[in-house]
């Protein structure tokens, strides 16, 4: 620990709590119970002592004028934002009244719990949530906006959705960052990056959009949006076809390679360029630059899985290092999540008692919510909603139907949060939450191998509660007696590190409560796929009898790419520098770093529509418009346009943001959403 003289001032280690791949380890100095300041880790062998734009000003969250501090009792019409202050006691007496008389009228279905990834601790994330409605038999909800689609297609092929420890690529020759700008939403990885760099390796983005990563790339490849699978057919096609192949490999850890040498015959470099915009030339290339390159390693990230071939992207994207023999070396293969890898190494199943909890209610997915909450001929119809560490509104597609959904006068809303967010606008009750540096959590990482203790740096602000202390009132108020709805945030940790996986040796609730991390215990030089894959015969499936069997293509495919009309673009939107979602929308320094809404287009479809930098613009489609500042910019491609997610209201100072625009159409497999398949129209205003 940091050495002080003052010693008044006590030294907090802790961890970010934020969806991001690197779950930064951070201090905080404390005096008298108030934080004076909170920074990077420089122990922290990832985080090497700095946060991100956001992070920095994490104290900022913490001591905001706005935040809540006291239960919330909803005083105007929903959506209103107007509120007036009740205590603890009135909100847990008027929810458990109205459960009561819910669940006896209509079943404890019609009551549905909503949350994401707000919050990323496996304690505040799912532990006692999942036992309280899992135990009353609510309605379950399918947690697959983002992640599982990208891991499930990954599994397809490999088994597991795992690849390599990120801190492996520093041995890698060949690095590709595919759908992923690194340096804004992983920016603790680049150093890595930069080191194996400095070692000679070659650095390739594949994204449709000029990133600030794509910028700093040795070679950047544009594609149209949706269109990744087909690009790795195409590579597929020239590896085969020039003999740029680890047969002794493929003989040995894979099935299907017969069926897919035939199914690449069609992915000639001629036929794919038609299909991604890519030059044939640049389609040679990449092949011969991948398949002759050793180690390689593939970095891709979210992006993909956002478009409605998602699953089958990332599938297919699997089977190139299979190909070239990549996983046999050390920095070779793969690396996505590591977050899958880190909750099968602990004790998952002990913090969520499935044992206790009723399978047979309904599982709905929270990508249709808007269309949950406006279905009236469901049975039962929604008639409560819980929800924590997310944002809906702001996060959830086709936001006209979310909040329809939300102004249903019959539907009893309750939000706990820091702020009286979006979504909040529409609850019957806000209930005031812990910020992070206020409880006990423990913190996996899906971008290292490094497990984090979050321990509370200061006594929780005004009433507010962790999500766990939450629902232990819940349960109490409703009269539960089971003693596993009552457990305390360390026996949650406490059962979290009790999974006697020999990665977990050493690694102690004593141990991170002193050191505050600890490197999961396997070897540096750990190869998850050198020799086999975790399928019932150790081999990988580069053809699929599960797919098959889903009615799906066995075979790496294209998928289906959206086909935008000649006056339509399509719209990506991706994450920025200032704003998580909409975490840190109220802070008045990220507002104004931010700067207005805006759209990126192509001079090319710029100039067809008379467009200019500077200009107010309508983006719009048959579910709604916004009205955004136009850039003209080269960094988007033609037939493509680009805005921000998160934030909140266009230039017209209208309560919407880009989700607006974005539809709900169901990935191929794996529950997602495809998000970047929106096709817009942009005017002039």
């Amino acid at each position: 620990m940091p050495k002080t003289t003052n010693r008044s001032l006590e030294i907090i280690r802790g961890a970010c709590n934020h969806d991001c791949p690197d779950t930064c380890s951070w201090l905080v100095e404390v005096e008298s119970d108030r934080a004076h300041r909170l920074s990077g880790n420089p122990e922290h062998p990832f985080t090497r002592g700095t946060l991100c734009a956001k992070v920095n000003s994490y104290l900022e969250r913490v001591y905001h004028p706005d935040r809540v501090l006291t239960p919330l009792k909803r005083s105007g019409p929903k959506g209103s934002g107007q509120f007036q202050p009740v205590s603890w006691g009135e909100f847990l007496s008027d929810l458990s009244q109205r459960w009561r008389s819910l669940i006896a009228e209509h079943g404890a279905e019609s009551i549905m719990p909503f949350s994401s990834a707000g919050n990323q601790g496996m304690i505040q994330m799912a532990s006692l949530d999942r036992r309280l409605f899992g135990h009353l038999g609510c309605t379950r909800l399918e947690r697959n906006i983002c992640g599982e689609v990208s891991g499930i297609g990954l599994a397809t092929t490999n088994g597991k959705g795992y690849g390599v420890d990120p801190e492996e690529l520093v041995h890698s020759r060949l690095i590709v960052l595919w759908g992923t700008n690194t340096l804004v939403t992983n920016m603790h990885l680049w150093p890595t990056i930069s080191a194996a760099r400095r070692s000679g390796a070659q650095l390739v983005v594949i994204d449709p959009i000029r990133t600030r990563t794509a910028e700093q790339a040795d070679w950047h490849i544009s594609l149209r949006p949706g269109t990744d699978a087909a690009f790795a057919l195409g590579v597929m096609h020239v590896l085969i076809r020039d003999q740029m192949l680890d047969t002794d490999f493929i003989e040995r850890y894979a099935e299907g390679f017969e069926p897919l040498c035939e199914r690449v015959k069609q992915y000639s470099p001629e036929a794919v360029a038609s299909i991604t915009g890519l030059s044939t030339a640049d389609i040679e290339r990449f092949a011969k630059t991948y398949g002759t390159t050793q180690p390689s390693l593939l970095r891709p990230l979210i992006g993909p899985e956002h478009h409605i071939n998602g699953a089958m992207i990332f599938r297919t994207i699997a089977c190139l290092p299979i190909l070239t023999g990549a996983w046999r070396y050390r920095g070779g293969g793969l690396s996505r999540s590591t977050g899958a890898l880190q909750y099968s190494v602990l004790n998952d199943a002990g913090l969520t008692r499935p044992e206790t909890q009723r399978s047979d209610t309904r599982l709905l997915n929270m990508r249709d919510l808007g269309s949950i909450l406006c279905d009236r001929q469901l049975s039962p119809p929604i008639r409560s909603l819980m929800i924590w560490n997310s944002n809906p509104v702001v996060s959830i597609p086709d936001q006209r139907h979310v909040v329809r959904g939300l102004e249903r006068d019959d539907l009893f809303t309750v939000v706990h949060d820091l702020f009286v967010t979006e979504t909040a606008r529409y609850a019957d009750y806000v209930l005031p939450a812990t910020s992070q540096i206020e409880h006990l959590d423990l913190m996996p990482a899906w971008g290292h191998h490094y497990l984090s203790l979050n321990r509370p740096a200061i006594s929780p602000r005004g009433e507010s509660v962790p999500n766990t202390e939450l629902f232990r009132r819940i349960a109490r108020a409703l009269g539960l007696q089971e003693p596993w709805l009552y457990d305390s945030d360390e026996t949650l940790v406490r059962t979290a590190l009790d999974s006697q996986h020999p990665w977990l040796e050493g690694i102690t609730f004593e141990r991170l409560w002193q050191e505050g991390f600890a490197r999961l215990h396997h070897d540096r030089d750990w190869r998850p796929y050198a020799q086999g894959f975790p399928t019932e015969n150790g081999k990988a499936k580069l053809w699929s009898a599960w797919l098959d069997r889903q009615g799906l293509d066995g075979l790496p495919a294209a998928g289906q790419i959206p086909v935008a009309a000649e006056h339509q673009l399509q719209l990506i939107s991706g994450k920025t520098l200032n704003f998580m979602n909409g975490s840190y929308s109220y802070s008045e320094r990220h507002c104004r770093r931010e700067g207005d809404l805006s759209v990126d287009v192509h001079p090319r479809d710029a100039a067809s529509r008379q467009l200019a930098t500077g200009d107010r613009v309508t983006v719009a489609n048959q579910q709604g418009s916004v009205v955004a500042l136009c850039k003209v910019s080269d960094r988007v491609p033609p037939g493509v346009v680009w805005m921000p997610f998160g934030g909140w209201g266009d230039l017209d100072q209208r309560p919407c943001s880009v989700n607006l625009l974005t539809p709900t159409a169901p990935t191929d497999w794996g529950g997602g959403s495809g998000f970047y398949d929106a096709l817009v129209t942009i005017t002039k205003i």
